[in-house]
């Protein structure tokens, strides 16, 4: 059965990262991928919206299609999408090399888990990768 990483294991992942992916990036304001994506901006990763239905740029990022078509090494894979919908993400994220597969708080797709972890990719799942940047690093890097 899948457990989520120590604190210490999710703080390390967290200051070593520089570029996240967020799947299922929404380009509205009030959405909390947005806000979310918008805060790790702010606390200084790059973002790369990855959303096949975004027409134009999001926080001054041009959207993906997919993780594998993001042209740079992407070191955390931050999903928004319904747990149900995950397993294509998954696989996304293990064809692209990434090292970390995060699952927003209230997703949790075992089988999704299942195959990243075969990968070699950390797993994270039913977390806020928000709340634990602003705990676990008081919000800096």
């Amino acid at each position: 059965m899948h457990g989520n990483p120590s604190h210490e294991e999710i703080r390390r992942l967290l200051k070593e990262a520089k570029n996240i992916a967020v799947v299922g990036l929404s380009d509205k304001k009030d959405r909390t991928s947005h806000m979310i994506a918008q805060a790790l901006q702010e606390a200084g990763y790059r973002i790369f919206p990855v959303n096949p239905s975004l027409k134009g740029p999001v926080l001054g990022e041009e959207p993906y299609a997919s993780v594998q078509d993001i042209p740079e090494p992407v070191d955390i894979v931050d999903v928004f999408r319904r747990s149900e919908h995950c397993l294509p993400v998954a696989e996304d994220a293990v064809a692209a090399g990434v090292k970390v597969l995060w699952f927003q708080s209230g997703i949790v797709n075992k089988e999704a888990a299942s195959i990243a972890e075969k990968a070699g990719l950390t797993v994270v799942m039913d977390r806020c990768l928000k709340v634990d940047h602003a705990v676990l690093l008081g919000g800096g890097r």
